[in-house]
């Protein structure tokens, strides 16, 4: 049977901070691609929203199969760093990379850029996925007491929502300001500097983390057992459609946001990364807040609450009228601060998914179970993508162009009735959820006790 055992104390408030500033790092990355990815697809590329759409649909379903075989390694993985940490270090910068690759336009006919988008594209996903599954198992692994991964996972995604926002905000800047140069593509040079900069973060984080909660005497298992336990652990099965259909939420107001302002509002490119600005302070915030909030109110009630309020105030952006940018900016803010701390909850019960298993099983599998959660919230990320584009093109949309009526209604939909019913499904998957608080101690506890005896 696999035990754990916990060595080494608690981490360090430096080691929770860098561990936040490592998703800054990712951020750069996901989201460049959740926000800019198809509007460079059909504003710089020239593909089809449809078009482009199915391609990223199509793509990250497939690149999203790399994540439980990523998961499966990492669980394997023996060095002097530990199991996850190493590939912190040997994803970097091959990831660095193709990042810039993937943004560059080669001079094809449509049919060749496609097939470039989508191989550079795809490529780029799986590397991601070499460096985030271990990034993100590190967490589970940090510490075992459920109320310091909240709080790690809080700062995390404060750094991966002030990567946001820093992305929000200056990558059509930067995009405009290297393209001024007149000898360089923004596009590429700006993921250049992204790469850059996210190995440093990514560097340091390997340097500083600890791998406290390690395998006792663990009998290997294949994969497919994993995999097979996951399937068969409630807790995880319902984390997974519930990351998905938050995922849709996210991704398809985050697309939808710079069609929005640009094309509904009337706004440029600084009114869009303005307003995303805004929505990412907002995110960062609701994250910082939410270990205070999970003192008073159970993680599965307070996610509940949470999404119900983004349900009604996406529906809410439908109402308003194309000349009330301050009204926008309010109700995107609004619903940032709830949105904010859905990431620091839902990869805290992971973690806690992952205790469950171990209970159940005797096998932890952390890396697998992180990964299937990237699974998910990378598959949502391709519906949205593809609901964006399918959208888009039935309404009429022409890039660089005035809209028609029928393409404005159909980007203020993406912006407000669509992510508001995806939201409230959310609602009703987390009612089926059942490791709440009082429960999770108990395992806890009887956990604690088998490692005492190791």
């Amino acid at each position: 049977m696999t035990e754990t055992t916990q060595r080494g104390g608690k981490p360090s408030w430096l080691e929770r901070i860098t561990y936040g500033f490592g998703d800054f790092g990712f951020n750069l990355y996901w989201a460049t691609i959740s926000t800019f990815l198809l509007y460079f697809y059909t504003d710089s590329v020239g593909l089809d929203p449809a078009t482009a759409g199915t391609m990223l649909l199509v793509v990250k379903l497939i690149d999203a199969c790399v994540d439980p075989i990523m998961g499966a390694v990492a669980d394997r993985t023996r060095s002097k760093w530990g199991r996850f940490r190493p590939w912190l270090l040997w994803g970097s910068l091959p990831l660095a990379i193709f990042g810039v690759i993937t943004f560059v336009t080669p001079d094809l006919s449509l049919n060749g850029k496609l097939v470039y988008a989508a191989l550079t594209f795809g490529t780029m996903g799986a590397l991601y996925s070499v460096a985030n599954i271990p990034y993100g198992a590190l967490s589970g692994v940090l510490t075992n007491d459920p109320q310091i991964r909240t709080q790690i996972n809080s700062f995390r995604f404060v750094g991966g929502f002030l990567g946001t926002t820093f992305v929000n905000y200056f990558t059509l800047k930067f995009v405009g300001w290297f393209d001024k140069l007149g000898t360089i593509d923004g596009w590429p040079a700006t993921m250049a500097l992204y790469g850059l900069l996210a190995c440093f973060l990514f560097a340091i984080l390997a340097l500083v983390t600890r791998e406290r909660v390690q395998p006792g005497s663990e009998a290997q298992a294949s994969p497919l057992k994993d995999i097979g336990d996951l399937m068969q652990n409630r807790p995880w099965v319902i984390l997974f459609a519930l990351a998905l259909v938050i995922m849709v939420t996210i991704s398809t107001r985050a697309g939808a946001s710079i069609y929005y302002i640009k094309y509904f509002a009337g706004g440029d490119d600084s009114d869009a990364g303005m307003f995303l600005t805004v929505y990412g302070v907002a995110l960062a915030v609701g994250s910082l807040i939410t270990p205070v909030l999970t003192r008073f109110v159970d993680k599965k009630r307070l996610l509940i609450i949470l999404m119900t309020l983004v349900g009604l105030l996406s529906c809410a952006f439908y109402l308003i009228p194309r000349d009330n940018m301050a009204l926008m900016y309010v109700l995107q803010a609004a619903i940032g601060l709830c949105l904010g701390p859905k990431s620091p909850l839902t990869f805290s019960m992971y973690a806690d998914a992952a205790d469950y298993n171990e209970h159940r099983t005797g096998r932890r599998a952390t890396a697998m179970t992180f990964a299937a959660a990237t699974f998910s919230q990378k598959t949502g990320g391709a519906l949205a993508s593809a609901v964006i584009g399918w959208v888009l093109t039935s309404m009429g949309y022409v890039a660089k162009q005035a809209q028609t009526g029928a393409s404005q209604e159909g980007i203020v939909l993406l912006m407000s009735i669509v992510p508001g019913i995806v939201a409230f499904l959310s609602v009703l998957i987390l009612l089926l959820y059942n490791l709440d608080d009082s429960r999770l101690k108990t395992i806890q506890a009887d956990l604690d006790a088998r490692r005492s005896r190791i």
